[in-house]
């Protein structure tokens, strides 16, 4: 996949666009009749049909009808542009309110939230983000998943690492399912077509006698999921072990909470 990273563009410049700050400056010539906000729909539009490298300034000017140069009165460039396509995106994202529910089911619901971003935008789990768009839609998608982890017992720095944690792995499931489904695109066949029509090859040469394990479980795998590979059951079985995981660090940090002379969380 492309590398494309958020943070890349001028940092106050791109600051003063994500939180609309009316004290930036316009490049010479006039503003025509368009906002910020249709140029970052335009690019969005653009980047969920196409991919991120069709996200041009030339391809947004033309989507809103602008030129070219034009469209540089509003953002300086394609990176810029980049991390408010993300922030756009985070600010759209569904917010209901969760704080009645279990933990477990809070950071699930979390967890299919992003899934669900990741599906509309697939663009968007190809993004590093090690410097995240500092703006209004990151700062609220970081607050409302934060309270997943209420009454967890965890502290602060541990909180901020399970929230981290969770949304790796969903980044990491976005993109296999992602590469599936552009290996499925750009082939003529389905899976269960070309399993079936390279059945009796792999039969002569998967040997086991030579490879006895791989190939009893590769076929048991097979034939639960279909295919070779199952984003939904891959993405289902690796979600459960993530909260197992968090499962056994929260019932440590509550524990510690719970001993006499305890003076904080774990």
């Amino acid at each position: 996949m492309p590398n494309h990273r958020s943070g890349a563009g001028d940092p106050a410049h791109t600051l003063r666009l994500l939180w609309r700050q009316s004290g930036e400056s316009p490049r010479r010539g006039p503003r025509p009749g368009r906002s910020l906000d249709d140029i970052v729909t335009a690019a969005i539009d653009l980047a969920d049909t196409d991919g991120l490298d069709a996200v041009t300034m030339r391809a947004v000017a033309q989507a809103v009808g602008v030129a070219p140069m034009t469209l540089y009165t509003y953002v300086p460039g394609k990176a810029e542009l980049l991390d408010l396509m993300l922030d756009a995106s985070y600010a759209r994202m569904p917010r209901p309110d969760r704080s009645g529910e279990p933990w477990r089911a809070r950071v699930a619901a979390l967890a299919e939230d992003n899934r669900r971003l990741f599906t509309a935008h697939p663009w968007a789990a190809e993004v590093a983000t090690g410097r995240p768009p500092l703006g209004p839609g990151m700062m609220a998608k970081y607050e409302y998943e934060l309270r997943a982890f209420d009454d967890t017992g965890l502290d602060d720095v541990r909180r901020d690492a399970a929230l981290t944690y969770v949304l790796d792995f969903v980044r990491a499931a976005a993109r296999s399912a992602a590469e599936v489904r552009l290996a499925r695109e750009a082939s003529a066949w389905s899976d269960e077509q070309w399993w079936a029509a390279n059945a009796p090859l792999l039969a002569r040469v998967l040997d086991e006698q030579r490879y006895p394990t791989a190939v009893r479980v590769g076929a048991a795998a097979g034939a639960a999921q279909n295919a070779a590979y199952s984003p939904d059951q891959a993405y289902e079985f690796g979600l459960a072990r993530v909260l197992d995981g968090l499962g056994v660090l929260i019932d440590g940090a509550r524990r510690g909470r719970s001993r006499p002379g305890a003076d904080g969380p774990a």
